[in-house]
């Protein structure tokens, strides 16, 4: 999807809270659920030409599979509006799709111990986007909820060159690698990383809406896939009060 430019207009942190509340966050437990949110991501990266056509009609990759994988369905009144997949990799669960394109730079990290999030298929429906600017904010949350909850050391983005100057302005990444190959697309991406620890406060500062409490934080991303990834993943202290209500799939 297309990236929205940071705005500057007074109260944009506010609306951003109030339409992340707004939202029903769903992790995508069912065949129902992952089959709305592959079709959402073959349309988005059709539409930008990232992707060739399939008679499927379906953007899947052997990612979505692995064990160190959360999918997430973000909803507005019922309908599905936006998505986002993110892989926590560790030296024991190393499969991320970023990791393996750029697994010489980031192997070294993970077999430093390094905690690394990585979220991948950020995708949005065409009208939603048009309709509220604050839907990409809102989505690309659960990557830093993500890094709260397993104490990442490194958080990712694999982006476009056109759009790296977005991430670098909002959540402070620094460019790591030039634009490589990437999985299933037909355009490069590049690679970017930040220390999380060093930058959480500041974007918490910044955008309020990234704060999350224990109990969503455990509602999105335990259970036994999680006490499995690391034994650094233990609950940090809360960081501030709920920012969305999220509805787990069965």
């Amino acid at each position: 999807m297309s990236t929205v430019a940071l705005r500057s207009v007074p109260g944009f942190a506010d609306r951003l809270i109030s339409f992340t509340r707004a939202l029903e966050i769903r992790r995508a437990d069912t065949d129902e659920d992952r089959e709305a949110i592959f079709r959402l991501r073959y349309d988005a990266y059709l539409r930008e030409g990232a992707i060739a056509p399939n008679f499927g009609r379906r953007f899947g990759d052997r990612f979505d599979e692995t064990e160190n994988v959360w999918i997430f369905g973000l909803r507005l009144d019922g309908a599905l509006v936006s998505s986002i997949r993110v892989h926590v990799a560790t030296e024991r669960y190393p499969e991320s799709p970023t990791v393996d394109a750029f697994s010489d730079i980031l192997m070294p990290e993970l077999k430093a111990g390094k905690i690394i999030v990585d979220p991948t298929r950020l995708v949005a429906d065409l009208e939603a986007s048009r309709l509220y600017p604050e839907l990409p904010y809102a989505t690309v949350r659960l990557g830093f909820v993500a890094s709260e909850y397993f104490n990442a050391d490194l958080g990712l983005a694999a982006v476009r060159p056109e759009h790296q100057a977005y991430y670098r302005r909002v959540f402070m990444l620094n460019t790591m690698s030039e634009p490589r190959p990437y999985l299933g697309l037909t355009k490069k991406l590049g690679l970017m990383g930040v220390h999380y620890p060093s930058v959480r406060d500041q974007i918490i500062r910044r955008f309020p809406h990234m704060r999350s409490t224990p109990a969503e934080r455990e509602l999105l991303f335990g259970g036994p896939r999680a006490r499995q990834l690391s034994s650094r993943t233990a609950e940090p202290a809360e960081v501030g009060s709920a920012s969305g209500k999220a509805a787990v799939g069965a």
